[in-house]
């Protein structure tokens, strides 16, 4: 229901008419009051009845549920974000857990691979290689005077387990944590693409040229960071969606310059960490116990060995060499081992290749690789994590032999969308006697145990954490997100888990419960920030909760006062 003192915030808007219908910023429809109508020059321009938010919730709600496929409930929804934002995100509010897998995994994959048919208005900034001349004034035109506290930018090599989508970005999820849209900015940056099916298209509506790379692309990467860094030096620029040869170098290169986040490198692996936190307490052992085997060391697969590493060694305080040591990565060449070769070892994997004389007379395949099912005989994991985009490269014989090697085999089929997964969770259940501890990509149903009770099966999904990073970093206004600050938030996620409390409930909180979780996530990484003295605000500790409650945007209409020389 709506709150009556938020709901009492006065709004002074410059634009009447048309134009204020028109602006999904400042829309309300027919909830605009009798006095609003007169004084907005609307009084004409709508049917009679005054509807509060919740009616046009109700009425929104029913015409989604009209839609019988998903893909037609996500471009519903769009519509309605193009329209109304106060509206969208309060009908998404109320119905959170049911229509996250509409307007992101599984069904985003699907409206992004048809983006370009599906295209109806351009949202956002779209930044295009062979326009780079023109790049500071078609980035002031989008943002000059307006107040830029996030920027999700993203050059769409890598999306949602589809690859390749040459445009297209996805904010939506940045928002959970209460972020005010209007602060809020999405950027496409058009390099070209190497998907032939886009490049045939006739209705593709990027740039159609083969993705530029090296030096060039470096060039036009920086010159957008660059005004960023310029124009918005407090703001939160957020990677999205990079490929695996420019998503940790990109993050390297500007962590230290600007406060800067990678979705895929860091939320993945800050989300896993917390999951993998939260089975530790349930097992009553310690990360640095842990043996782990990750299947796909792409972005996401690195991202997630790198921050299970740190996490190691800060909570564990186990040393960085020694904490590499527990980790086995297998990618398209088998396990990662010294005599692969530069060919094979990408950079940032160096860290974790094993030595050659390890794996002597370990069997190996035609090509010399080393295979999962070797790697679980021999290493007799604890923790397998899946990232490989590979469908049903758990196999039963991979799950019973890790179930030979651990009591509580803790098993994470990570990849998106869900027609990827490495294994269901209900075979991963089967195939362990119940024994599993289990967290996977994309929402799935509860597993049955051997005794009949349900096994809530934990979404491991960034949108549990990196909205509250990014809004706690936001906040505190520091110059860096810093590892520190997201391990804080990492563990604030993992203490909420339903599984310290009950070991056959879920690794992870409900994903309803997203903006509550998110908020604690948020408070953390501000606690952090000023233990550490990081932070760019002048605020005590103790306040910090009240603090960023105050500073979330809520999808809520207010009170408008026509004012000429009001906002736009």
């Amino acid at each position: 229901m709506t709150n009556v003192a938020d709901a009492q915030i006065i709004h002074r808007v410059a634009l009447r008419g048309e134009a204020i219908l028109t602006s999904p910023r400042w829309n309300k429809g027919t909830a605009f009051t009798l006095d609003e109508r007169k004084a907005f020059g609307l009084t004409g321009r709508l049917p009679f009845r005054v509807n509060t938010l919740d009616e046009q919730c109700d009425r929104a709600y029913d015409q989604l549920e009209a839609r019988e496929e998903p893909l037609r409930k996500n471009t519903f929804l769009q519509s309605l974000k193009d329209q109304n934002w106060v509206l969208y995100y309060a009908l998404l509010s109320r119905h959170l857990k049911e229509l996250i897998p509409i307007i992101y995994t599984p069904t985003e994959a699907e409206a992004i691979s048809n983006y370009s048919h599906l295209f109806r208005r351009s949202e956002g900034l779209y930044l295009t290689f062979p326009t780079r001349d023109s790049m500071e004034e078609d980035f002031l035109e989008q943002t000059k005077g307006r107040q830029i506290d996030l920027i999700v930018c993203s050059d769409a090599e890598q999306i949602l387990g589809i690859g390749d989508q040459g445009v297209g970005v996805n904010i939506q999820r940045s928002l959970l944590a209460g972020v005010d849209p209007a602060k809020a900015l999405s950027v496409t940056l058009d390099v070209g693409t190497d998907n032939e099916d886009l490049l045939n298209d006739r209705l593709y509506v990027g740039w159609p040229h083969k993705r530029v790379r090296g030096e060039e692309y470096d060039q036009f990467i920086d010159k957008f960071v660059q005004l960023v860094r310029k124009y918005h030096p407090h703001s939160l620029l957020h990677f999205e969606d990079f490929g695996v040869t420019n998503a940790k170098r990109l993050l390297d290169k500007y962590r230290d310059k600007h406060a800067v986040f990678n979705d895929d490198v860091q939320g993945t692996g800050a989300v896993t960490l917390a999951c993998i936190m939260s089975a530790v307490g349930v097992t009553k052992s310690k990360l640095a116990d842990q043996r782990f085997v990750v299947f796909g060391a792409g972005s996401a697969g690195l991202g997630i060995t790198r921050q299970l590493r740190d996490g190691i060694v800060t909570i564990d305080g186990v040393d960085c060499d020694e904490a590499n040591k527990k980790f086995y990565l297998i990618d398209r060449a088998g396990l990662i081992k010294a005599s692969l070769g530069a060919e094979h070892i990408r950079d940032g994997l160096q860290e974790f290749v094993r030595p050659d004389e390890e794996w002597e007379g370990v069997p190996a395949n035609e090509r010399g690789e080393i295979e999962l099912l070797e790697v679980v005989k021999k290493v007799r994991p604890t923790v397998l994590i899946g990232c490989s985009t590979r469908a049903g490269a758990f196999s039963e014989d991979v799950v019973r032999e890790m179930a030979k090697g651990t009591e509580r085999p803790i098993i994470l089929p990570l990849s998106n969308p869900s027609k990827l997964h490495e294994v269901t969770p209900q075979d991963a259940n089967d195939w362990t006697d119940g024994k599993a501890l289990l967290a996977t990509g994309s929402p799935f149903p509860p597993c049955r145990l051997p005794n009949g009770k349900e096994y809530i099966v934990a979404e491991c999904n960034n949108a549990l954490i990196y909205p509250g990073l990014g809004l706690g970093a936001m906040l505190a206004q520091a110059r860096a997100l810093a590892d520190t600050m997201i391990i804080a938030g990492t563990r604030r996620l993992a203490s909420l888990a339903p599984a310290l409390k009950d070991p056959d409930d879920a690794l992870l909180p409900d994903f309803g419960d997203a903006p509550a979780v998110n908020y604690e996530v948020a408070v953390a990484v501000v606690e952090q920030a000023i233990e550490e003295g990081s932070a760019g605000v002048e605020w005590k500790k103790e306040d910090v909760r009240e603090k960023v409650a105050e500073a979330q945007w809520k999808p809520l209409y207010g009170t408008y006062v026509y004012d000429p020389e009001g906002k736009a």
